[in-house]
């Protein structure tokens, strides 16, 4: 009989359903055989931790790069670091990368492994196969929405000495073909899957429908909008492994309409909405307790913690003197979030004639907007754990003008007040933001997460409803109903401040479901993407030293000190110092690029389009 080597994942996820102790009870290295293996529940929940915890995830906890490339934000640490984050310009064509048939594979293995299996509990087991099945479809929906069709593999091949090698290499499938096995798989399993929220670190029946909602979105608008926006990939490989051509927007929007309203209108999980402010917001994102929000996210604890808060508190809050403020979100996403009112979020910092516009207050600009921003960003006025300390310098009165003085971190002006805050913002200082604010989303409150050594038990969010709401409002509206599309829209407006209708018709586009989602799903791996499949990108980021998309950009506040404008505040909008190139997004860059070696091995794999 086959023996295998069953490699644990000593405890590395906090699934629910095993204590550390009990994972820790049999040797990583033991040698079993497949039938111990597949008798065993606790051993089979081994093997599936391992797989969820390789799932490919870009802009997880712990892959800080990630945000501050995929996202609003650039990099404010150590500038040995990360400071090619900040400077690459060009999008190489092979980031994020992902062709993981090793893993494939063990996935495959292990669902060939459980039709053989003697576990007595048939009901597990089915749930056992619906998880590794949703795994299989999310790797693969990783891979599809990074390279376009891959091979699509199900089984477990193995070479023997007289197996002809050319029999196990592959062609790609088409992309729509990778879109409608991922529906397909969806389709089959969800109700095997647990109906009800008592796990977010595990698959549930919700976590396949989002599954199946998110990725028809995908294929949707990349069937709609390719033609449209980007018919040179598609006449550059005609064949189908990219761009999916010829395949129905309308039923794949369709899809994923069904999707999100079979888990809206099941009301097993719900939209946090206990008021419409910015705690509300955090809360439903980053907290745990009486959580009704999250669908699947993956888990840390006291003993497997994440260091993201140690990395991502503001200068003033570090609790050691060592990394802080790596992510710094832009003044771009700062001004993407609108006012009350209904006016776009841009902040006026001159007037008609160039001449700085003087407030009241350092949080007046930011004050009546959309409750998302605090939410998510910390900003001047900002208080988190402590107030924050925001004040790039001083603009004082010489006597018959004002001119500009700054110092080091923490200094005091000749009045006795502040000069330059402990938390900045500072053109070259490490450690301290280099745009004028922070991160607030998925920093963690709790007194001692942002020491190195304790970590934090934060958990990173894979699906919530927040999303749900806004796939369901993009594909309503791609399908030309728009009164559906208000309803989902107007319901993450209210929560966000708005009023219960905010929006009419008349006023909803495609650039506003956009935008909304831009300010809803902010470093939640999301935005990239989207602007990916959406055939925007290289329009926003068309590497010009103009362009207000491209460039990221830095609000620096100043106390003004004596003269007629005494006790007021200015900000000067510039380009964020240590971003030294705007981002450039070519057309080869909406495929990531096969690994030289992967194409080598296999020569039915075809490259893709236009990254010569």
């Amino acid at each position: 009989m086959k023996k295998i080597i069953l490699y644990i994942l000593a405890c590395g996820l906090s699934f629910p359903f095993s204590s550390c102790s009990d994972w820790l009870e049999t040797s990583p290295n033991t040698i079993l055989t497949e039938d111990e293996v597949w008798s065993s529940e606790n051993l089979i929940l081994r093997n599936l931790s391992n797989i969820y915890s390789r799932m490919p995830h870009e802009a997880a906890l712990e892959t800080l790069p990630g945000h501050v490339i995929l996202d609003d934000a650039m990099f404010s640490g150590f500038s040995n670091d990360g400071e090619s984050n900040n400077t690459f310009g060009t999008y190489p064509y092979g980031w994020f990368y992902s062709y993981d048939y090793t893993l494939m594979r063990e996935i495959n293995l292990a669902l060939k492994n459980s039709e053989t299996s003697t576990l007595k509990d048939e009901d597990k087991l089915a749930t056992f196969k619906a998880e590794f099945r949703f795994l299989r479809a999310e790797l693969y929906f990783e891979m599809v929405k990074r390279l376009g069709g891959v091979p699509l593999i199900t089984d477990v091949y193995a070479y023997e000495g007289s197996t002809n090698v050319t029999d196990l290499q592959f062609p790609r499938a088409t992309e729509q073909e990778v879109y409608d096995f991922i529906a397909s798989e969806m389709d089959d399993i969800h109700t095997a899957l647990a109906a009800n929220n008592s796990s977010q670190s595990r698959a549930n029946q919700y976590a396949a429908l989002t599954l199946k909602s998110r990725a028809m979105l995908y294929a949707a608008s990349i069937a709609k909008y390719s033609a449209q926006k980007t018919p040179e990939i598609q006449s550059a490989l005609s064949s189908g492994e990219v761009a999916m051509a010829g395949a129905s927007a309308t039923a794949y929007y369709e899809a994923s309409l069904a999707a999100s309203e079979k888990i809206i209108n099941d009301h097993v999980f719900s939209l946090m909405n206990s008021s419409q402010t910015a705690d509300n917001f955090y809360n439903a994102v980053s907290t745990h307790e009486s959580n009704t929000e999250i669908i699947f996210a993956r888990e840390y604890n006291s003993t497997y913690p994440t260091t993201f808060t140690y990395q991502n508190l503001s200068r003033s809050q570090r609790e050691v003197e060592a990394a802080s403020s790596y992510i710094a979100p832009t003044l771009n996403l700062v001004e993407s979030y609108d006012y009350l009112d209904g006016t776009k979020g841009t902040i006026k910092t001159t007037d008609a004639n160039g001449g700085y516009i003087f407030y009241n207050s350092i949080d007046e600009p930011f004050l009546n907007r959309d409750a998302r921003m605090d939410g998510t960003i910390l900003r001047p006025g900002s208080t988190f754990r402590t107030e924050l300390e925001i004040q790039a310098g001083v603009y004082y009165w010489t006597g018959s003008a004002y001119a500009f003085q700054t110092g080091t971190l923490g200094s005091t002006y000749t009045d006795g007040g502040v000069l330059v805050g402990v938390d900045g913002p500072h053109h070259t200082e490490n450690n301290v933001s280099n745009t004028g604010f922070y991160l607030r989303k998925f920093v963690d409150m709790t007194t001692g997460s942002g020491i190195n050594v304790n970590g934090s038990s934060m958990w990173w969010v894979y699906m919530r409803m927040g999303e749900i709401y806004l796939n369901a409002a993009e594909a309503a509206f791609e399908l030309g109903q728009t009164e559906k599309a208000l309803t989902y829209i107007n319901a993450i407006r209210y929560r966000a401040g708005f009023g219960a209708n905010s929006l009419s018709a008349s006023d909803l586009t495609i650039e506003k479901i956009q935008n909304e989602r831009r300010c809803e799903l902010a470093f939640e791996d999301h935005r990239y993407w989207d602007v990916k499949r959406w055939r925007i990108a290289h329009t926003l980021w068309n590497g010009s030293s103009s362009s207000e998309t491209a460039n990221l950009y830095a609000l620096y506040p100043y106390r003004v000190v004596g003269g007629p404008q005494d006790g007021k505040y200015i900000f000067v909008r510039q380009v964020a110092p240590r971003v030294t190139v705007p981002r450039y997004f070519r057309m080869g860059n909406y495929y990531t690029a096969f690994d030289a070696t992967v194409l080598n091995n296999n020569p039915k794999l075809v490259r893709n389009p236009l990254q010569d």
